[in-house]
C-alpha cells in the first residue's frame, strides 16, 4: 500500500481536522479517475515568505491536474526573517497571512517566537503524500500525532519535504530516518555521515566530524543529475541552471535507503556564509534531489525553494510535480516541459495568485 506525504505551504480552502483513529493506507495510482490528495503542512518556518510559497506549491500541484490539495496550519503562526518582502511601519511580514489566505477567515495566531500547537492533528491517512513547509525552529507535534505520522509512512504513505523543512525536528529519530539528511536543529556528527560525490562521480558516505548545515549567498547554480532511469529524473537534462537559491551543503543523516537523484557543487569560495569568513563551502558535490525508501513509504526531498524567485524555476515546480506524484504513487505520468532549464540558460515562470 502506498500513500505520499508532503509538507509545504500552499494556498486552499481551510481544513480544519480532529484526530481520528488512523486508517490503512489505500494503494493509489496517478492514472486513477480521482486526483490524487495532497496535504501541505505550514505555520512555522524561517522563511517568512512560507504563507506565499504555500500558495505557490499547491497551484503547481493542482495545476498538473493530479492532484487536489489541502493546507493543515498550526494554530500558532512564526514568520522567520528570511524573505524578500519590503517591511516598514505600513507592512509588516505577517501581511502575507492575509495576501495568501487558505480559507475566507484567518487561520491561526501570529507569534513572535515558535509556540507549539498541542492540537495539530492532521488525518494522515486521507492523504496520498504529504508535502512538508515547516523549517528551522519548528516545534514538535504532540505524542499522538508523532505516532499517527509514524504508522502513515510506515504503512505506505507518501512525504515531500521542501527546502528548510529538512532543518525541522532534529531529535525526532524517525522524521530524520524518512528525510534521510538535515542541517541544523541541533544535528550533529552523530546525526549520521555526510553523503556526497566526489570529484570523479563517486558517492562518498563519510562519517567524519563537522557541522551539520551550511551554505553561502543566494546564487544561480548547475544541478547535475546522477540517477537518470529513476522515474521523478526520466528524460531531464543531464545538467540545468538553477535560478537564485541556496546551496545546501554539509547536511548528514541516516542515509539509509536514500538515492541521490542530483548534486550541485559547493564552491570552497563561492558557498561559504559571509556571516562565517571561517567556514568555507564543501569543495564537493552535494545532494540536492533525493528519494528515500522508509518502510512502506517513499519520501522525495528537494533541497532546493529558499525563495519565492527559487520556486519559479522550471526545474524546482518540473520536480517537485513528479517528486509528488512518485512519493504518493511510486510512478511519474508527466512529461518534461519545453521550457526546462537548460545547462546555459535558467527558466522561470512569474507566479502570481
Amino acid at each position: 500500500m502506498i500513500i505520499a506525504l508532503i509538507i509545504v505551504p500552499i494556498g486552499c480552502n481551510e481544513k480544519i481536522e480532529k484526530q481520528e483513529k488512523p486508517q490503512p493506507v489505500k494503494e493509489k495510482s496517478s492514472n486513477d479517475s480521482a486526483p490524487l490528495k495532497a496535504l501541505i503542512i505550514d505555520g512555522e518556518n524561517n522563511h517568512g515568505i512560507w504563507p506565499k510559497t504555500t500558495m505557490m506549491m499547491k497551484d503547481f500541484l493542482e495545476s498538473t491536474g493530479l492532484f487536489n490539495v489541502d493546507i493543515n496550519r498550526k494554530a500558532f503562526t512564526w514568520q522567520g526573517p528570511h524573505h524578500n518582502v519590503e517591511v516598514d511601519d505600513n507592512y509588516k511580514i505577517e501581511e502575507l497571512l492575509k495576501d495568501y489566505p487558505i480559507g475566507e477567515k484567518e487561520v491561526g495566531e501570529a507569534v513572535s517566537e515558535p509556540v507549539a500547537d498541542p492540537n495539530f492533528s492532521p488525518n494522515f491517512s486521507e492523504y496520498d503524500v504529504v508535502i512538508s513547509n515547516l523549517g528551522w525552529k519548528s516545534t514538535h507535534w504532540n505524542d499522538e500525532t508523532k505516532m499517527a505520522f509514524e504508522k502513515y509512512m510506515a504503512d505506505g504513505g507518501g512525504l515531500v519535504i521542501v527546502h528548510a523543512a529538512n532543518n525541522s525536528f532534529g531529535d525526532w529519530d524517525e522524521y530524520n530516518q524518512m528525510i534521510g539528511l538535515g542541517g541544523w536543529g541541533g544535528r550533529n556528527t552523530e546525526s549520521g555521515p555526510y553523503v556526497y560525490y566526489d570529484k570523479i562521480g563517486q558517492r562518498i558516505d563519510d562519517p567524519s566530524e563537522g557541522q551539520c548545515g551550511s551554505h553561502g549567498p543566494q546564487f544561480e547554480f548547475k544541478i547535475t543529475t546522477r540517477s537518470p532511469e529513476h522515474p521523478i529524473m526520466k528524460d531531464l537534462p543531464t545538467e540545468w541552471l538553477h535560478t537564485k537559491d541556496e546551496l545546501y551543503d554539509r547536511l548528514r543523516g541516516p542515509a539509509k535507503n536514500m538515492t541521490v537523484l542530483a548534486t550541485a557543487f559547493s564552491d570552497k569560495d563561492g558557498n561559504g556564509p559571509p556571516w562565517n569568513k571561517n567556514v568555507k563551502g564543501s569543495d564537493r558535490h552535494e545532494p540536492m534531489l533525493f528519494t528515500i525508501e522508509y518502510k512502506k513509504g517513499r519520501v522525495f526531498h528537494t533541497a532546493l525553494g529558499h525563495m519565492d524567485y527559487s520556486m519559479e524555476c522550471v526545474g524546482f515546480i518540473t520536480t517537485l510535480q513528479r517528486g509528488s506524484e512518485w512519493a504518493a504513487t511510486g510512478k511519474v505520468s508527466q512529461s518534461v516541459p519545453t521550457d526546462f532549464p537548460t545547462s546555459e540558460n535558467t527558466s522561470a515562470r512569474n507566479w502570481t495568485l
